[in-house]
Order: structure tokens, then C-alpha cells, then sequence
């Protein structure tokens, strides 16, 4: 649980208690305007479930109003309260709170976060008043916010969860929820798609890249292959002409190296014959 949040349920907790000796509706009225005045008390729904403070519906208008006042500091706004006739006149303690959870409620969307937007909303005199409420709810730990005053907005970045659910709010919520899910679910979808894609890309590329390798290395093996047939040719013609030049020194089969040889031999042959 949030430390703020439970904060807030710990000052709520005496107003609880009382809240069961509160039989009549003036001692019921009175602890709601001593529950929302307190310091540090930002949620009232279980002040809210207390039987005698349900008893109020029943009451008098002149009490039955206070109930109506719990219900607008549990989820209401400032709009709600001052739109709604006859309700008790605030302090200023309770002013300066009900602005507060007003401005939480705001705060879940960033296009009502400008300073015209507020001050209309919180009925604000100046932007001075906006901001120092603004500065107030953060030091309370009730949001992060930073004031950006050159383009007069307040940038909240987180909100404390101090707002009471409305009653029947809570199928809205859901269906905001289902329809968040289904969007997760499509861009999941997307995403998983891009990256079988990407893999399919990266499979082909892969598979291209070793065909390629493969091409290489048989051409090189075909280069080798010829020249190693070329060498053997050319040995085995150098052998044929020493075989010819070897055989009694004799051109047998035409070579023209060798000729200067048989001329020898003729001669030889001649002087031999003389003797």
C-alpha cells in the first residue's frame, strides 16, 4: 500500500471509531465536519459505510446534506460542490482540502493541467493561488508535480491513490481496463509478427550467405583442379623427349634437340668402317 494512503487511513481511523457513538444526526453531522477538516484524512469510504453516518439519508435536509458534503470530499470535485445547492459552508481548512482532491481527480488527464483550466475548475483568483496550491499538495505528498510556468501548465508525473470509488464506477473502470487489454494484445500482436519477420529476413540472408560460400569454395576447386592438369601435361612431353634422346643417341622420333648428335654418330660410324 502507498505510505501516503496508508497514512490517510490511520487519520481516518479515530473518526471511524467515534463514528459509533454518533446516534443522533447532529453528532453524525458534526463528525463529518471534524473527519474532513483533520489533517491528513484524503479518503472516507469507510467513514462513509459506518451505519450511523448512512443514517443521515433519513434525517432532516439541514443534516441530510452532510452526508451529501462526505460524499463529494470521498470522490467529488470542487465543481460538484459548488453546483450542488444548500450544501454546509466550508472553512478555509476544507476548502484548501477539497481543492486538493480535486486536483488529483484532474490530474488523470494532461489536457486539464493547464493553469486557465485550473483556475476555472478550483475557482482560483490568481495563478498565484493555483500555484501555491499546486505546491502545497506536493509537499503533502498527494502528487509529483513540476509548475511550468512558461508554458502555463502543471506537469504531474504521479498521483497518490487517495480518491474513493463512485458508486458504479466500477463497470466503467473494467471496460476502460478491457479495452486496454485488447489494445496490449494487438501491439503484443504486432510486435511478435515484426519479429518473425525479422527472423524470416535474417534465415534468408543466412541461407543466401552459405550458398554464396559454398559457390566460392567449388570455384576455387575448379581453379586448382585445372591448373594441376595443365603441370601434369607439360611433365610428361619433357619425359617423352629425354626417352627419345636416351635411347642410343638417336632421334627416333624427329626431336629437333638432339641433331648435333646423329651427325657425331655418323661419324663415328664412318671411321669405324675405315678400320
Amino acid at each position: 500500500m502507498d505510505q501516503t494512503q496508508q497514512k490517510a487511513l490511520n487519520a481516518l481511523e479515530p473518526y471511524i471509531l467515534l463514528s459509533k457513538s454518533a446516534n443522533s444526526p447532529r453528532a453524525a453531522a458534526d463528525l463529518v465536519t471534524q473527519a474532513t477538516s483533520a489533517p491528513n484524512t484524503f479518503v472516507f469510504a469507510e467513514l462513509l459505510q459506518t451505519p450511523n453516518i448512512q443514517a443521515l439519508q433519513t434525517a432532516s435536509k439541514d443534516y441530510a446534506h452532510y452526508l451529501t458534503l462526505l460524499q463529494i470530499f470521498a470522490w467529488g470535485t470542487w465543481s460538484d460542490y459548488t453546483e450542488t445547492p444548500n450544501l454546509p459552508k466550508l472553512s478555509n481548512v476544507q476548502e484548501q482540502k477539497l481543492r486538493q482532491l480535486t486536483l488529483l481527480s484532474l490530474s488523470t488527464s494532461p489536457s486539464t493541467l493547464t493553469y486557465a483550466h485550473l483556475l476555472s475548475e478550483l475557482s482560483l483568483p490568481t495563478t498565484r493561488a493555483l500555484e501555491d496550491l499546486v505546491i502545497s499538495s506536493i509537499y503533502a505528498g498527494l502528487l509529483a508535480a513540476k509548475l511550468d510556468t512558461l508554458s502555463q501548465r502543471v506537469d504531474v508525473s504521479s498521483v497518490a491513490p487517495l480518491r474513493d470509488l463512485k458508486p458504479g464506477s466500477v463497470p466503467r473502470m473494467v471496460s476502460v481496463l478491457e479495452d486496454w487489454d485488447s489494445r496490449c494484445v494487438s501491439v503484443l500482436g504486432e510486435i511478435e509478427g515484426q519479429i518473425r519477420e525479422i527472423r524470416r529476413k535474417a534465415q534468408a540472408q543466412k541461407k543466401r550467405e552459405v550458398e554464396h560460400e559454398k559457390a566460392v569454395a567449388k570455384k576455387m576447386g575448379d581453379n586448382e583442379d585445372g591448373k594441376g592438369g595443365k603441370l601434369g601435361k607439360r611433365g610428361g612431353g619433357e619425359e617423352a623427349e629425354e626417352m627419345d634422346i636416351d635411347e642410343g643417341g638417336r632421334r627416333l622420333r624427329g626431336a629437333k634437340r638432339g641433331g648435333g648428335g646423329n651427325f657425331l654418330g655418323g661419324l663415328g660410324r664412318k671411321f669405324g668402317g675405315g678400320n
